[in-house]
């Protein structure tokens, strides 16, 4: 007769512990709620606390060794973001229970403030290099991905969804302008948006060249005052600019009429930090299943993707997402 348990068991009542011991702390459960739409290093969780790095690298070390938080690698920085719960494993259930029940806690109204301080401050950082580099955009953006290269999967993309005759477009952050044209051919009015002066000039050159008298720009920010819906809105090597990528979403689906479509080009995750010096991104990239991951969350329903593989090891993402027929709008 064996007396001793099966280690496996020993094993699995470990997990519990720790998913239970990383949960009975008031902080610990508050960083969750933060990172339910969101990744932050450890100095901007400090920040939003207001504890001491060590202490919150404590925290986050008893999060990650119950795999409640999951990191990820942007240059020399790591993020923290939330771990999805695995149903069919042991605490699976524990643990998808665990962050239904966070996400019903509402953060106290100082935490809310310095999270909404830490975003303004990543946002400053973002039109600070666009005010300053906006002639060079080009050469920029050719150093990862000039639209040359994912142009043509685009435009396959966008025309097999055969928009009607009278169709409308919005492009958010056009840049120097290079895809305005193509969206000119393709719709009865375009509007173009961007909040950043210097860029918005570089795009109105191109629209003068081409005579493109069905586009309109407009200095706005697409995630608060744009005031503006279309049939097809499109993001081109955008999203890795904003503060906040799974909210801007958020935001971002409010601009589509119910049916439209919400395109966007961006690059698969990478490593290779010089991005963020010489071409301002704040983010390196992201996760496929992270970007339907937040377009649900947004309340759009994923289409087709394509995945354009680039000489440079850069992998660029066309991923299509539309909002439901009977969605109506909720600003």
């Amino acid at each position: 007769m064996n007396l001793h348990a099966p280690a496996l068991d020993h094993d699995q009542s470990d997990e519990l512990a720790a998913l239970c011991k990383a949960g009975g702390d008031p902080l610990r459960l508050n960083v969750l709620r933060a990172l339910s739409n969101d990744s932050f290093g450890v100095l901007e969780l400090a920040q939003i606390f207001a504890i001491g790095q060590s202490g919150m690298s404590h925290h986050l070390k008893v999060l990650a060794q119950a795999d409640l938080v999951a990191t990820r690698r942007e240059g020399n920085a790591i993020f923290y973001r939330r771990a999805l719960p695995h149903t069919e494993q042991v605490g699976g259930k524990l643990h998808a229970a665990l962050l239904e029940e966070v996400d019903g806690l509402a953060l106290p109204q100082d935490v809310q403030a310095r999270i909404g301080l830490v975003h303004r401050q990543r946002a400053t950082a973002s039109q600070d290099f666009f005010a300053r580099t906006a002639e060079k955009f080009r050469a920029q953006q050719d150093l990862i991905a000039g639209l040359p290269q994912y142009r043509d999967s685009l435009l396959s993309l966008l025309d097999k969804l055969s928009f009607a005759p009278d169709a409308t477009a919005v492009e958010v952050g056009p840049g120097d302008g290079g895809f305005l044209p193509d969206l000119a051919q393709r719709f009865r009015h375009v509007t173009g948006l961007d909040n950043s002066p210097a860029m918005l000039d570089l795009a109105r050159n191109i629209c003068e060249q081409k005579a493109l008298h069905n586009v309109e720009l407009k200095l706005a920010d697409a995630l608060s005052d744009a005031n503006v819906f279309g049939d097809c809105v499109v993001l081109n090597m955008v999203l890795h600019h904003f503060a906040a990528p799974a909210e801007a979403l958020k935001q971002l689906a409010n601009l589509l009429k119910p049916g439209a479509s919400l395109l966007i080009t961006e690059l698969c995750s990478h490593d290779q930090s010089w991005a963020r010096e010489a071409c301002g991104d704040l983010w390196l990239g992201f996760e496929q299943e992270d970007l339907a991951r937040w377009a649900i969350a947004a309340g759009l329903v994923p289409g087709e993707s394509l995945y354009v593989g680039l000489r440079n090891g850069f992998q660029i993402q066309v991923r299509h997402f539309q909002r439901p027929s009977g969605n109506t709008h909720h600003r």
